[in-house]
């Protein structure tokens, strides 16, 4: 994702910004979901793998070398578990991930305000100048266009 390119504004462009604002928010909705989802499975295997520790410290202390057992020993020792630290930190990426796309959707409806106003700047002829129409569905598939092109550019990029 180019969070930071999808939230720029072409000022000159602004009927085709319009027309891709909606996609663009509904594309980062998706995404917040989806790692919102992610971060919840995360935090539940992170307990199930607390859950687990927590039962076989109790059932087999001597494997843990605990001499004697109590709540606090059982937890710092739950801590320093090689499996809840990978859980812990997977969770913690995916809470990362989660607000990283909480904030690029309000970026995209910060946008849409931003979009707002550039239209009543434009009604009001703030940008008055020398005017040429324009041909708004070439503008729109030169746009699809390069959105392809920046896609197979990213996935060179992940792949090698």
């Amino acid at each position: 994702m180019d969070y930071e390119k999808d939230v720029n504004i072409d000022p000159n462009s602004l009927d085709v910004e319009w027309l891709e604002q909606p996609n663009l928010m509904l594309k980062y909705g998706r995404i917040a979901a989806q790692t919102k989802l992610d971060m919840d499975k995360a935090k539940e295997k992170l307990e199930v793998v607390k859950a687990e520790l927590d039962k076989d410290i109790r059932l087999n202390p001597e494997k843990y070398d605990i001499a004697k057992l109590t709540e606090s020993v059982v937890a710092s020792t739950i801590l320093l578990q090689p499996e809840y630290k990978e859980a812990s930190e997977a969770y913690i990426e995916a809470t990362y991930e989660f607000n990283m796309a909480r904030y690029a959707v309000q970026a995209i409806s910060d946008r849409k305000d931003a979009l707002e106003n550039l239209v009543k700047l434009h009604g009001m002829q703030y940008f008055a100048g020398p005017y040429v129409p324009r041909d708004l569905s070439k503008e729109w598939e030169a746009k699809q266009k390069q959105k392809k092109v920046d896609s197979k550019i990213r996935m060179q990029r992940e792949r090698g």
